[in-house]
Order: C-alpha cells, then structure tokens, then sequence
C-alpha cells in the first residue's frame, strides 16, 4: 500500500498521506461497483508501518471514503508491515499479497474480516500506482517513483540470488552432497538398517539354541 519508494521517503510524512489518499481516493472514486467493498469497510483503520524507515501512517475508511493520515488517536483494526521493498514488490511490481504473507515480505494482524475485505477492494479496484501517479500528479512524478519502486525490487533480487550463488559455491567447496548423493546415500542406510535387522533376527536365534543347549540347573 505505501509509496515511500524514493524519492516519496525524502518527503515529510503528512506530503506522502496526501500522495496515497489522492490515489485512493480517484481510483475509488470513480468506480461505483466497489462502494459495497468501501461500506463493508467503514469504520474499520489499518495501521501501515514501513520496517526500514520507521514511518507509519494510518488508512481508514468513512462514508464510503479513503482518508489517509500520518496520525491516528483510536484503535487500529488491522496493521500492515513490510520493508519499503516489500510494499514497491507489491505495489508495483504487482507481486501477489498472498504469496508475500508466505514469504513473510508481508506481515499482516489483527481482524481478519477487515483484512479479507481490504483484499477483495484492493483486487476489485485493480490499482495501477505508476498510471495513477502520473494522472494525478504528473508525468515526470510518477515515473521517478515507478523507477525507483522497481530498482528497488531489482536491487533486492540481485541481492537475493547472489546470496543463493555463494551459498551454493561454498556448500560446493565443502562437497555438500546434491540431491542424487543425498538419494544415493539414503539407499545405502536403508540397505544397511535392512541388513543390521536380519543380523539382529540371526542373533537372536542363536542365542535360543544356546540357551537350548544348556544342562539344567543342579538343584
């Protein structure tokens, strides 16, 4: 939901809730087939914390009506966490909000009705945050937020799979075993349980025979 990508994070908060609240409230607007996902939502205020920067501003619904604002004195019905990349991966890059709960790029609590509401008019509003930017506050504005959103991301995957690569090298470095020594080794420890068994079964009998074959006891 936030648009704290640079260079919006350069900006005072209370500027950056008026930025969101202007998107929201055009692309909300004109659309009178989410009305009913904006009244299911009335009264309800989500709390959007940004984890690297530290800002948090406050969204709630009244009246039918998106309000955005960078305080809030009453409750929060849902909070909404992520990294400035979390929210530019979901906003722009139109990552799906679901799979970034799984991946805990998203953190989400509080009343899950809220929260499943807040999903349908999301997904129902179909919100195109460079188009909307540039409609709203022109086209040079929205296009450095779209670029540093997705630089952003870029940034965070490069980082991402050369982690990965390294790791790789360095279990490579210590002979790790891949996937078809793991199977093979699996195998061979089956194979030995198996055999350890039958021993077993073997020593057993045995020691049945010699106990067969011990004088009794004198009394």
């Amino acid at each position: 939901m936030s648009v704290m990508f640079l260079p919006l994070r350069l900006i005072p908060l209370p500027v950056q809730c008026v930025v969101m609240a202007s998107v929201l409230d055009l692309a909300f607007s004109r659309d009178a087939a989410l009305s009913e996902h904006l009244d299911g939502l009335n009264g309800k205020v989500f709390r959007i914390h940004v984890l690297d920067t530290q800002a948090t501003m406050y969204l709630g619904f009244k009246s039918g009506k998106a309000w955005v604002h960078p305080e809030h004195h009453g409750d929060s019905d849902v909070c909404i966490e992520a990294t400035t990349t979390g929210f530019a991966r979901m906003c722009f890059a139109k990552e799906d909000a679901d799979d970034l709960v799984f991946q805990q790029v998203l953190k989400l609590s509080g009343d899950s009705e809220a929260m499943l509401r807040f999903k349908k008019l999301i997904a129902a509003a179909d919100l195109d945050w460079e188009a909307e930017l540039r409609s709203i506050f022109g086209d040079f504005f929205g296009s450095r937020v779209a670029k540093a959103a997705h630089a952003l991301v870029a940034a965070e995957k490069k980082i991402s799979n050369s982690s990965k690569d390294a790791l790789q090298n360095y279990l490579a470095r210590m002979q790790a075993p891949n996937q078809e020594r793991l199977q093979a080794w699996q195998a061979g420890v089956e194979q030995l349980a198996h055999q350890i068994t039958k021993n077993k079964s073997k020593l057993t009998r045995l020691e049945h025979r010699m106990d067969a074959l011990k004088p009794p006891k004198a009394h």
